[in-house]
């Protein structure tokens, strides 16, 4: 039983939810077999309309596994993946694990000089690729070394019928065709990955405690750092999703992968979680409304998890076309505020609640949630998920927690918590403190029954006068005003010490930049100290692959003209 005094909040989870998950004995791989032997048949994937059942979907991975194997892949290895969603990212993904090596994902997006210090640090020596991504990989400079490159054309996962379609002499079907694929010489062509038959049923399976996958993250500060996430880890977030969502069916739910498969939440959604389920994957390679509705006439989603304006989006198309998102019953928001028009507008069209969560990349990323029941919070991250711990303590001494209510940074104690990062010991010193508690930087307060508020992150606070400034409040006011968009605040720094308040927006349309105006209106939700000293307006706003305004680079970019 849970101690309700120190876990107050498992009295809001929805009836049914445990307190406790029951942990993991066995590695991704076991939980990949089980199901594709109880599945079988049950449709695995769906992209653009094709579907692979779970009996294909297994064959493709011990295929997939034997091509890596010739090609030296062993246990430990590293070994890169930079695929969009699509059925070979899924392939890659267990045939990489079923050897007992480590998958690195990449944003196949990224340019060379953003890749190159990842591959610095994992050192993989075989990468599995989007073609259109081999580019970035051959710029690479010579003292980091590739041996093998397997090059996915998603045209081939494509249904007959729509791959020969693209192939017409026709402009816009020629400008589709090279957004999809493009040449990638000197490279192994996925099929022939694939041509070297099954692999050994007595070739040997990771356990449950080894290292699965390596998630790179940037954080607030520094270069990007890899997270270590051992089978362990990432199974466990699985389950206790699984214990979040109840009345999820085996083989009845539908997941729309949306999110891509390379950040931690998809990989945690899609891959595991998805999977355990027996679930059908429906793959995007990217997020177009039109795909999305059109799909949904044939596999109506279920499973429908996403960040705000890709609710807003969908909503929005789908009213105007009359396309019904009843199906939709398990919808979480993260990586950014969850506005409360959005929630309105998205139960308005689907069929259950959005609710908001939380997570990291070193938490696997999930750790909070607010329950799918009345007792859920908007505004709030919700709750720990089951057998998770939180604490808040003081900014400056982790070792001392602060009085209910009031601000401090966000630990976080479960079985999803990462194990370091790689090759980076003092990193993982000052974020993995005694005890297993993960530091998150970020700021919150937590009401009587556990409910959570994000208040800001540690690193980005704006200090003024001996004051800290939180950068989220001032946006979140500057976003008030019907002329902005969106907005980014952050500190310039003074030679006297301290800093000033700064705020780059984004305009709305036909909007025009008045810093005056947009300082009054500041002075009515604000205390004076907290008032950008300078407004400047964004027109090329940097986000994440997700969509939240990345707030340092946004710093980076405007402090210089100032």
């Amino acid at each position: 039983m849970p101690n309700t005094e120190q876990q107050p909040w498992v009295t809001n989870y929805q009836p049914g939810v445990p307190a406790e998950i029951d942990l993991p004995t066995e590695s991704l791989v076991a939980m990949l077999e089980r199901s594709v032997a109880e599945a079988g048949d049950h449709p695995a994937l769906e992209f653009f309309g094709r579907r692979t059942t779970y009996t294909e979907l297994g064959d493709q991975i011990d295929r997939a596994a034997e091509g890596l194997r010739t090609l030296g892949v062993r246990a430990g290895d590293r070994v890169a993946v930079l695929l969009p969603n699509c059925p070979q990212h899924v392939v890659a993904f267990y045939a990489v694990l079923r050897l007992g090596a480590v998958v690195v994902e990449h944003n196949p997006l990224y340019t060379s000089r953003e890749l190159r210090h990842q591959f610095e640090d994992h050192q993989a020596r075989i990468v599995i690729a989007w073609d259109k991504s081999v580019p970035s990989l051959r710029a690479f400079p010579a003292d980091i070394e590739i041996d093998h490159i397997v090059s996915v054309n998603l045209l081939s996962a494509f249904p007959t019928a729509k791959r020969l379609a693209l192939h017409l002499p026709v402009r816009s079907l020629r400008a589709s065709r090279e957004a999809l694929t493009g040449p990638a010489p000197g490279t192994i062509p996925w099929r022939d990955l694939l041509g070297h038959g099954a692999i050994d049923k007595e070739h040997p399976r990771p356990s449950v405690e080894d290292l699965a996958a390596i998630q790179y993250t940037s954080g607030t500060t520094g270069r990007p750092k890899g997270a270590m996430l051992t089978h362990f880890n990432l199974y466990s977030n699985a389950l206790q999703g699984e214990a979040w969502m109840q009345g999820a069916e085996y083989r009845k739910e539908v997941f729309y992968a949306i999110l891509p498969m390379f950040h931690a939440f998809g990989m945690t959604l899609y891959l595991t979680f998805g999977i355990r389920k027996q679930g059908l994957l429906v793959l995007f390679p990217k997020f177009e409304p039109g795909l999305i509705l059109d799909a949904m006439k044939k596999s109506p989603a279920t499973v429908y998890c996403a960040v705000p304006p890709i609710y807003e989006r969908t909503a929005q198309a789908a009213k105007q076309k009359g396309i019904s998102l009843r199906s939709c019953r398990y919808c979480i928001s993260g990586a950014m505020n969850l506005p409360d028009h959005v929630v309105e507008l998205w139960e308005s069209v689907s069929g259950g609640l959005l609710v908001e969560g939380y997570g990291m990349t070193e938490s696997s990323p999930v750790a909070l949630g607010n329950p799918f029941h009345p007792t859920r919070r908007p505004g709030t991250i919700g709750v720990p998920f089951p057998s998770t711990l939180m604490r808040v303590v003081d900014l400056v001494d982790p070792t001392v927690d602060v009085e209910q209510g009031r601000p401090g940074e966000l630990l976080l104690k479960g079985p999803q918590i990462f194990q370091g990062y790689w090759n980076n010991p003092e990193q993982t010193q000052q974020t993995l403190l005694p005890g297993g508690w993960l530091r998150t930087g970020d700021i919150v307060t937590v009401d009587a029954d556990g409910f959570t508020t994000i208040v800001d992150r540690a690193k980005e606070l704006i200090i003024t006068g001996g004051f800290n400034i939180s950068p989220s409040e001032v946006e979140a006011v500057l976003r008030l005003h019907p002329s902005v968009v969106d907005a980014a605040a952050f500190g310039k720094p003074l030679e006297r010490g301290g800093e000033m308040v700064v705020a780059a927006v984004e305009l709305a349309p036909h909007a025009t930049l008045d810093e005056d105006a947009l300082r009054d209106h500041c002075r009515q939700h604000l205390a004076a100290y907290k008032i950008p000293r300078r407004i400047v307006q964004m027109t090329e706003t940097p986000r994440s692959m997700l969509g939240k305004i990345l707030r340092k680079e946004v710093r980076e970019r405007v402090l210089p003209t100032l």
